[in-house]
């Protein structure tokens, strides 16, 4: 059951970003001929004249700026760890990566998120022996918490920083809505080294799997099983799947929804 609400839920979200993928599509089609901008005159002295747009203003469908500021999706969920842009950028540091990893973890979102996961375990009474009542959702609270905790700094930090792996998220920003979501969703599989080599994304599915297994040891019995651990950890690289595709398109939803109004 819990694999079937999983594969729904991937259904609807993919569907829900390809019907704001092809609104923007519609939109961009009905302007193919805008007006040319009024012609100006530089001022050939000022220096300002020539300085380069803002490597933070990024424009929706393709940008070639680089930028890896936390544009939260939907104005909420973090997104520290994305690539906007294909400039060559330097790799990070062990320090970084675990400055990455922690952003993410402690960011204000998570712990509301933590406590819906947690309500979803009281409500379903996982992990029966902690009880019901506040102590058994607190005890609930501190595992979810402890599972979102260990995975993060697994995949982000842990094994990228002894793989010499990337963890960031290098969004490709153009062609059609499969090929994107075709090279969102492969990148659970192919990830990318520190010197920005394609490689096999061992810290996202070991780190993960390391995640699962450790989460076991605060875990009850019930629930130390090979099929509880598996499951956890399918859960969560579809997350991150999720994630991925979610991260590609959310420049291109923000666009056609004019979220945040007009870029300049």
């Amino acid at each position: 059951m819990r694999k079937l609400r999983m594969l729904k839920l991937m259904c609807a979200v993919w569907m829900a970003i390809a019907a704001c993928f092809l609104a923007q599509t519609t939109l961009a089609q009905q302007t193919q001929n805008p007006a040319p901008p009024p012609k100006t005159d530089p001022k050939p002295s000022d220096p300002k004249s020539s300085d380069p747009k803002p490597s933070g203003a990024s424009s929706a469908g393709g940008s070639q700026e680089t930028t890896v500021e936390n544009d939260r999706i939907f104005g909420v969920v973090p997104n520290y760890n994305t690539v906007y842009g294909v400039a060559i950028i330097p790799p990070l540091t062990v320090k970084e990566k675990f400055t990455l990893a922690a952003k993410g973890i402690f960011d204000p979102y998570e712990f509301p998120i933590v406590g819906l996961i947690a309500l979803r375990a009281q409500a379903q009474n996982d992990d029966a022996a902690w009880g019901q009542g506040m102590k058994g959702y607190g005890i609930r609270y501190g595992a979810a918490f402890g599972d979102q905790f260990i995975g993060g700094f697994m995949t982000s930090a842990i094994f990228p920083s002894m793989l010499k792996q990337d963890p960031r998220y290098y969004r490709r920003g153009q062609g059609r809505f499969l090929s994107r979501s075709a090279y969102a969703l492969s990148r659970i599989v192919i990830g990318r080294s520190d010197s920005g080599r394609a490689v096999f994304n061992t810290s996202e599915l070991l780190g993960n799997g390391v995640a699962a297994a450790i989460s076991d040891s605060y875990h009850t019995a019930e629930q130390r099983t090979y099929s509880g651990t598996a499951s956890s950890w399918g859960t969560q690289v579809g997350v991150d799947a999720l994630g991925n595709l979610a991260k590609e398109f959310w420049p291109d939803i923000k666009h056609a929804m004019h979220w945040g109004g007009k870029s300049e």
